[in-house]
């Protein structure tokens, strides 16, 4: 019967298991590797890379949830939104121009018919 080849987790495991053995001086590096099935420069590649991992994993990280970055649809959606606004308050302005200028000629007329 054939052994079922481990999963990724537990080759991840085994891999941890082993070098925390040779980091508290239980087995060597040299041991380690050959209970991998791979060289000792590998073992040694991998024993950086995990005890990176460990210290990136416990270094402090600001508290809470990251900030969510706001999708470029949303973004876009709001900046379309602040250029309507501004052109509404714009032509509002316009059309109270154009009513105060209406109001003057009418005025301007009749004080002419007045004066004739």
């Amino acid at each position: 019967m054939r052994r079922k080849k481990p999963n990724r987790q537990d080759q991840a495991r085994l891999r941890a298991q082993l070098i925390m053995k040779v980091r508290c001086g239980l087995m060597t590096a040299a041991e380690a590797a050959k209970q991998l099935g791979v060289s000792r420069k590998t073992y040694y590649k991998w024993e950086q890379r995990g005890l990176s991992a460990l210290l990136d994993g416990l270094s402090d990280q600001p508290p809470g949830r990251p900030e969510k970055e706001e999708p470029p649809a949303q973004a876009m959606f709001e900046k379309q939104m602040t250029d309507l606004r501004r052109e509404k308050e714009l032509l509002e302005q316009k059309l109270i121009l154009k009513d105060i200028a209406f109001d003057l000629r009418i005025r301007s007329e009749n004080d002419r018919k007045k004066k004739k």
